[in-house]
């Protein structure tokens, strides 16, 4: 008799209004298949608090929901998993009461736990023009064999275009070829949620990437003739549709293959392994164009991020320079 309640049990309320939340953040936010599972993770964590105090998500108040933030602390969640968890809380609850589901929202008065404020790794201007001049020697060093010489053009490339866009390292990996017109002044990036956005290029990107591909042009050509002299088939394949080819799963080259790679450069350098990742050049962008007066919108729109209050994190490069715009220009300060 209970196997056959159970099975005539349709899909309960809360999952039913979980499943609404998700469908919403995948149709009208653009969320990807990760952040939908990590949606979805985190809102089986309450779901299963909430059934075991005997409440659903449509009565929970906001006692249940502090009760449930305390039961991940007792078990001994991180302030930064806490922080996120309750963010998907909060987005639950934001959007059941915009569509009526409930006449309020308990998540609304909620805070979070207190978090220290990490501020990103950066790299002077001098340090990233140091690897820049150490990357272009490289590419134009004509020692090396072919293949050893389009790598250190391809570096070069790479580095030029994530310090003058601050591209992520996905979506600067993932470049189609055709972000190579020769025309092109601007660079279509598909973002995250699926979102494009239109990020100006520099002229030394833009030689960059025109010496990288006639390079990998005449690699190209030399091994075709080594085929067909050597009586090998030639392959018909179509030229890659990325801007970055490999021969791995993904067609393009991977972040790890990058990040390596920038490493390695950055140590010949003097800039220790763990201060240097894509992302670091990506900071150095944002913090290096808030220095030199750019505004923190203009920013905020070229990173990408949806919301002001991520790109919030560079506000100490801010404060630098309002504290030195006021000690140099300002008619009482001392000396």
């Amino acid at each position: 008799m209970r196997n056959r309640d159970h099975t005539r049990r349709p899909k309960t309320s809360d999952q039913a209004l979980a499943e609404l939340f998700l469908d919403m953040q995948a149709a009208e936010r653009g969320a990807g298949k990760n952040t939908l599972d990590a949606y979805r993770n985190d809102l089986d964590d309450l779901v299963a608090h909430l059934r075991a105090a005997g409440r659903t998500i449509a009565i929970a108040s906001t006692d249940d929901l502090r009760g449930f933030l305390s039961s991940l602390a007792e078990r001994g969640f991180k302030a930064s998993s806490l922080a996120r968890r309750l963010s998907a809380v909060r987005q639950l609850y934001r959007f059941l009461y915009a569509e009526g589901k409930r006449g309020d929202d308990p998540a609304a008065v909620l805070e979070g736990p207190k978090r220290a404020r990490t501020l990103p790794k950066i790299l002077s201007i001098a340090e990233v023009d140091g690897l820049l001049t150490q990357a272009r020697a490289n590419a134009e060093d004509t020692k090396p064999p072919p293949a050893q010489r389009l790598r250190a053009a391809r570096l070069l490339c790479l580095l030029e275009l994530v310090y003058a866009t601050g591209l992520r390292v996905s979506e600067l990996v993932a470049l189609p070829a055709s972000s190579a017109r020769r025309d092109q002044r601007m660079l279509v990036v598909r973002g995250k949620g699926n979102k494009e956005r239109l990020v100006p290029l520099n002229q030394a990107a833009k030689r960059a990437m025109t010496e990288y591909l006639k390079l990998r042009a005449e690699t190209e050509r030399q091994e075709s003739s080594k085929q067909e002299s050597s009586k090998q088939e030639s392959s018909n394949q179509a030229p890659s549709k990325w801007l970055f080819p490999s021969f791995g799963e993904q067609g393009h080259i991977t972040r790890q293959h990058f990040a390596r790679e920038l490493k390695t450069l950055g140590q010949a350098g003097g800039i220790a392994p763990e201060r240097l990742s894509p992302h670091v050049l990506r900071h150095a962008f944002a913090s290096h164009l808030l220095h030199n007066g750019a505004d923190l919108r203009v920013v905020q729109t070229l990173l990408g991020h949806a919301d002001i209050s991520t790109t919030q994190i560079y506000t100490h490069v801010l404060e630098e320079r309002l504290k030195a715009l006021v000690r140099d220009l300002h008619p009482l300060t001392d000396g």
